[in-house]
């Protein structure tokens, strides 16, 4: 457990990254039939004489439903303004249980909604990958799909991971592609990228258990999830991860790093001292702008 005073700093950042306001689409757009089943699209701000590399946005929360798109927002407000079009994605998120209240605490007893759905959240998020082109086409004409970086924060980091990863997924998964998906890059924020050690640290009160459906099949949907277990993949990838993050630690990074290297991948990490888990994602904090760079590299 974190002492008083990193659960203090931890407490403040949070506060910090969800003080800004939402911020609404330009437009948006339904994949499907189920009200989660919808992409916010952003125009990029300033010249736009050209063609801006598209950012999709995965947004983090656990995979809990009372976390959803709206507060990463500002985060996605902060990419347009700095010359990127972005799709920012929502999907099907854990339920609320008979009997449970609202959100508890990230790091606490898991009481709350349970963490995602097997299989709608990975339906939601191939689905939603699989439309936009035609969707980026017809709605965000500013934006270049040839030059497309997929981000997510927290669980929103391992589902952006996990999206990149489609085309080595065991033979038999319905989300396994052909081919890899047409991306210049990934950058995960703080990603839940190693499902093994995140259930040893008991990350986000046990929610990469719970998003496979607990005890009873988690091993046997972990290869199908886990992006640990989906390497190497050909596309590059950065993460990047504050060092005092109490939230998702800096080891689950480290150990997905560690398994791309043994399947021959490297992967970079970029580790920012003295952060935590969500400037990475608070227009306020320096610690945006690193992300924003990351992603820029890639992109451009």
């Amino acid at each position: 457990m974190p002492d008083d005073s990193a659960a203090a700093r931890a407490a403040a950042e949070e506060e910090s990254a969800f003080s800004h306001p939402p911020v609404d689409p330009d437009v948006s757009a339904a994949y499907g039939d189920h009200p989660d089943q919808v992409i916010d699209f952003y125009t990029p701000k300033g010249d736009v004489s050209s063609l801006a590399p598209l950012v999709v946005v995965l947004h983090g929360g656990a995979w809990r439903a009372p976390y959803d798109r709206r507060h990463i927002t500002p985060f996605a407000d902060f990419l347009t303004r700095r010359g990127f079009a972005v799709a920012n994605v929502e999907y099907r998120r854990g339920a609320v249980l008979p009997g449970q209240g609202g959100p508890g605490p990230d790091t606490g007893s898991g009481a709350g909604p349970v963490a995602g759905r097997w299989p709608d959240t990975f339906d939601d998020v191939a689905a939603a990958l699989d439309a936009l082109p035609d969707l980026v086409r017809q709605l965000l004409p500013q934006a270049d799909p040839r030059r497309m970086v997929i981000t997510g924060h927290s669980a929103g980091g391992h589902l952006a991971l996990w999206a990149a990863s489609r085309h080595v997924l065991p033979a038999d998964a319905p989300w396994r592609t052909d081919r890899p998906t047409p991306l210049r890059g990934v950058v995960a924020l703080a990603p839940i990228a190693d499902f093994t050690v995140a259930g040893k640290l008991d990350v986000c009160g046990g929610a990469a258990l719970q998003l496979l459906g607990g005890e009873a099949h988690f091993g046997e949907r972990q290869p199908y999830a886990d992006p640990a277990l989906l390497l190497p993949t050909g596309i590059a990838t950065t993460l990047v991860q504050g060092r005092t993050d109490v939230v998702v630690p800096e080891a689950v990074a480290e150990a997905y790093a560690d398994a791309a290297a043994k399947a021959g991948e490297v992967v970079g990490v970029t580790l920012l001292e003295d952060v935590g888990h969500f400037p990475l994602i608070d227009p306020a904090a320096d610690a945006c702008a690193v992300v924003v760079e990351e992603i820029a590299q890639l992109a451009w």
